[in-house]
């Protein structure tokens, strides 16, 4: 649509190219491109399609090797 387009969100679990950036530049602030690591970021942020678990972290206790 280039030029034509007034708005729109383009989706991709990938990357865009150089040219479908600036494309999207061009035709300004109606049409919104979200790459696979926004997209990613965007589920995390919101909760969506994830589960979150705690880790844990191990630290050595230098206490436990400390000799009198």
């Amino acid at each position: 649509m280039g030029p034509r387009a007034t708005k729109g969100v383009f989706i991709a679990t990938s990357s865009y190219t150089r040219e479908a950036r600036e494309l999207a530049e061009t035709v300004g602030d109606h049409v919104v491109i979200v790459d696979g690591e926004r997209l990613a970021s965007l589920m995390i942020e919101r909760g969506v399609g994830v589960t979150r678990k705690p880790i844990k972290v191990p630290q050595v206790d230098g206490n436990y090797f400390e000799t009198e």
